[in-house]
Order: C-alpha cells, then structure tokens, then sequence
C-alpha cells in the first residue's frame, strides 16, 4: 500500500491511500512509463491523483492529466484486511519479561518450548562424540620453513630466519677487534676509597695508585665528597693489559674541580678552583596564620625554620606571636658559580613590626656556642641537676659524725650509690679545683658564675681538670669512698658567697652576659648580617 496526494471534488487536497498490485506495477500502460497522470475509477474513486515513477517505486508528482483503466484485482482488499488484522501484531519470539500470563506471553513459551525440542531431537547425542583431527608436529624441512616465517620470542633465542652460509667474500677474524677508547662514568660515593672504585672500572692498579698519589698531594682523600668520576681508557697494547687512564674529571669538592689527562707515560692532574659566593640567605615576610607555613612561602628551607622556631621557644612563647609580626630568618649558604647551592645553619632569628621584638645570634663563648640577643645576653639555664642517681643518706645541718664520735656542721647533704655511679655537673660552671682534699678524699669544686658555687666529694676518680669549662649534666667523676667515709657516696655541697647552705633549699639559674672586647666583636657580627639583603622573599623590614 502507497500514499499520495489526490484532490476530492469538493475542492482541496488530501493524501490517500493508494493500492497498486504487482499487475499495476508492471502495467504496459503508458502511464506508468513516467509523467503524471490521475485515476478517475476503481480503488481511487474518481479522485485524481498525481504520482511519479522512479526505479524504487511510484512518488508524488505532477504533470500532464491522464485517465487510464485501472481494474481492481479481485481479492486485493480482502488480503489487505487480513495482514492488517491476523499478521499486523503477530510475534513469534514475544519477550517472556513482559505481560506475563497473557495470550501473547504463553505463544511466547510454547515457541521456546518448540524450538528446544528440535534442538534436542536434532542434537547426535551425548554418547556420540564428535571426532577432531590434530595436525601432526613438523619435521625437517618443513619445521625450518615454517620457522623461517615466524618469530620466535627471544626467551628461546628468536632463532628466525633462513640460515644462510657464508661466500666466498666473507674471511674469518683471527681475534675480536676491541674500541679504541672507552668512555665511562663511575659513582664515588661516601666512604668508598677512591683507588678501589677507579679499579673496579677497569683502570690498572699502577694508574689507579698514580691518581691517588697525584689527588692526595692537592688535598685529603678522605675529604672527598661523593661525586661523579668521568673516565676516559685508551687502547691497550695487548688483551691480558688493563687499559692505560687517558683521562679523568671529577668535582673533588664544592669549590674546585680536578682533571688528569696522560701526556705520554705520566698522569698531570690540573686543580681548577670555582668561585663561590659565601652571601647568607636572609628571608623576611609576616607570620600570618601560620609563622612555619609563611616561612616555608616566603622561601625559607625547611630546617632552617624549624631551627627558627626552636630558637624563639628559649626567649617567647610562639603561639602567642601575633600575625603582624614579621619573622626574620638569616641561612648560611654557599652559591658556586656553576649552579650549585649549599645551605647552612641558622645564623640569625629575629623578630619585628609588632610589641614582641627580638634579635638572636650564636656566638662563641668559653669553648660553647651559646645564642645571645641584641645586648649580649645569653639563655638562661634552669634548675640545678640532681648530681648522681642514689638515695639522700644524710641531710644539711648539725649532726654527730659517724667517725669522730661528736656533733659538727655537716655542710651538704650525702647521697647513697653503689661504688663508680657518674657524678654530674649540677649546672654550667668552670672547675676550681680538682684533687686530693683532706677528709673530703678526692674532691671538685665548680664555679657558677655570680655568687654560686659547688663542691663534689669522696670520689672514687677524677675526670676533669682545673680551669675546664663543663656543661650541666656532663660527667666530671665517680662516686666513690675516699677520705673520712664510711662507705660509697656522694657529698654534695653548695655555696652562696663562699658560704655553704642547704642544696635542698636553693634552686637558681645562671645568666650568661658578654662584656669587653667579646661584646664588641658580638655586635659587630651581627651588623654584619643585619646589612644582608633579602634574598627570596618578602620586601626589606623597614625597622
């Protein structure tokens, strides 16, 4: 069935259904030959219609009018009405998903259930098997062909390809050629010997020991950093000769590097010094939220900034910088001329532009470094030490001694161990005196500083010497049981102006104060790094 476009006669056009057989189809009738026509009778009704005649069928068209006869084929609307009422919705392989339990949906099973059946009753059974063939492995000729047409992985050699034998043009080596030089590069790294890894690249002993000698002479081996060996070897006369050093480059240390090169039978080594800029890395911006995260962004490295943080900690609380504040970090550092950068320690910690104001430096004092602050004042220490790890066996004040039999000043306070326990600086001090005193047996006495002073006695030995500074908690003898005592222990005594008094009671912190000609080089020193520049970072601090 077709459609096109007829006019009625009540005037106007409409698109209708046009029947056209396989008679119509290939009617001899002219038009049916191309151009336009109209049908006055049969299945159009009188009505007029105008088509086209393509190689796909017939179309709309217009043109000339044309009136042929056209009979019905008798039987033609019957079929029709049965296609459009039994076949129109019939479906064989209807989905078994949807509308279950209906006619449809039933047809639907019992065609699976047909289907399956003649599958089964098709099938040749489950006794019978169903013989294959397997080709039979190749042989001879036949496997070199089709091995010369593969390609084998290289877990089996790849041997590919025809195997094709030598002419007469091809002549034998009588020994394998080697290259004329060979170039190389070797890692020397820290505590590696620099003569083992130059022969473990090839070069021979006698070389390897000329180039020690010749490095040695310019500096230690030892001081050697890790570096690269770039190695050059030449042609050697024979194949059981290790090859002769025609050449090599190392950076020795961050500020030279070294070359030797063979001129004739003898290695020269050549020391070429690199410039290095030794301007510290000074870094300045404002703590914001977060002074270790603004640091790190302003371009600080990373352990400068916790050194930075650690420093403040011994003269202000941290967390309670206010965002205003801007934080001032000085780095040693190195910048070689050919690129390389090394940092150092922290050299200066300060802070401005806000009510906390405070500027550090470390400097040299009595054999320590100490940090001190714009007016040469060090840290302060703490609490006194315990001296030794024991029990208190006898307390300040009078008291009947245990060997002279009556009543006297016991000026310390005695502490029980066992023979050898470390005795312990109580604080920071210089050693006065070291040595044999009396009923005191093996005796030391430090010096504080100010009014202060302690004294260590009946030591089993002696570690210090008179006039050696020592730190608090540092070693300085061993309890022992010399002089007027009764067994091993420690007697402990301290003194406020020459005085003895009770160390139970006094508990005081030193000051370290810089004066003279050690202030002057102090402040001149950190004149020094205040007239640093900004490197990376935020702008100058205007204070």
């Amino acid at each position: 069935m077709s459609r096109c476009l007829h006019r009625s006669p009540q005037g106007g056009e409409r698109i209708g259904p046009v029947n056209l057989t396989l008679n119509a189809l290939f009617h001899s009738d002219p038009v049916f030959a191309g151009g336009g026509g109209t049908f006055d009778d049969g299945v159009f009704g009188g009505h007029r219609a105008l088509f086209l005649r393509n190689d796909h069928g017939l179309e709309l068209g217009g043109g000339a009018s044309v009136s042929p006869a056209f009979p019905p084929v008798p039987g033609t609307a019957l079929s029709t009405k049965l296609k459009r009422r039994v076949f129109a919705n019939l479906d064989l392989a209807p989905d078994l998903g949807a509308r279950i339990g209906t006619l449809t949906w039933y047809r639907g099973v019992a065609t699976c259930i047909g289907l399956c059946a003649l599958t089964f009753l098709m099938a040749p059974g489950f006794e019978t098997p169903i013989y294959g063939t397997v080709a039979p492995a190749l042989t001879g000729t036949e496997l070199d062909a089709a091995r010369a047409q593969a390609i084998a992985p290289l877990a089996k050699g790849a041997t590919t390809g025809y195997r094709v034998a030598a002419t007469s043009l091809v002549a034998p080596l009588t020994d394998t050629p080697e290259r004329p030089m060979i170039e190389g590069t070797a890692k020397l790294a820290f505590g590696e010997g620099l003569v083992a890894v130059l022969q473990r690249t090839g070069v021979g002993k006698a070389d390897a020991t000329q180039v020690g000698q010749l490095i040695s002479s310019a500096m230690p081996l030892g001081d050697i950093q890790s570096t690269l060996l770039d190695y050059q070897l030449g042609r050697r006369p024979e194949k059981s000769q290790p090859r002769p050093l025609e050449k090599l480059e190392m950076r020795a240390a961050f500020d030279k590097r070294m070359e030797i090169t063979r001129v004739g039978s003898t290695l020269n080594l050549k020391v070429i010094p690199i410039a290095i800029d030794n301007t510290p890395l000074r870094v300045q911006g404002a703590i914001g939220s977060s002074l270790y995260r603004s640091a790190r962004a302003a371009g600080a490295p990373a352990k400068a900034v916790e050194s930075y943080i650690r420093t403040l900690a011994t003269r202000m609380s941290v967390a309670r910088l206010d965002s205003d504040c801007k934080f001032d970090i000085i780095v040693k550092q190195a910048r070689a001329a050919t690129g390389e950068v090394q940092l150092g320690n922290l050299l200066y910690a300060g802070v401005s532009g806000c009510d906390e104001k405070l500027q550090l430096m470390p400097w040299e004092s009595d054999g320590k470094i100490e940090w001190f602050d714009g007016l040469g004042k060090g840290n302060k220490t703490g609490m006194m030490a315990m001296p030794t790890n024991g029990r208190f066996s006898s307390a300040f004040g009078m008291r009947r001694h245990p060997i002279l039999g009556y009543t006297r000043m016991h000026k310390g306070i005695d502490i029980a161990a066992p023979w050898g326990t470390p005795v312990y600086a109580a604080t920071d001090g210089v050693v006065q005196f070291a040595g044999r005193s009396s009923g005191y047996g093996n005796f030391i006495k430090l010096n504080h500083g100010g009014a202060f002073g302690t004294g260590y006695g009946h030591l089993s030995r002696i570690v210090v010497r008179s006039g050696q500074a020592v730190r608090k908690g540092q070693v300085i003898g061993a309890v022992g049981n010399t002089g007027m005592s009764t067994g091993p222990h420690l007697h402990y005594e301290l003194y406020k102006n020459g005085v003895a008094v009770n160390p139970r009671s006094v508990a005081f912190s030193s000051l370290r104060q810089l004066t003279g000609s050690d202030l002057g080089a102090f402040r001149s020193k950190l004149g020094q790094l205040l007239s640093v520049p900004v490197g990376r970072g935020a702008q100058q601090d205007e204070d």
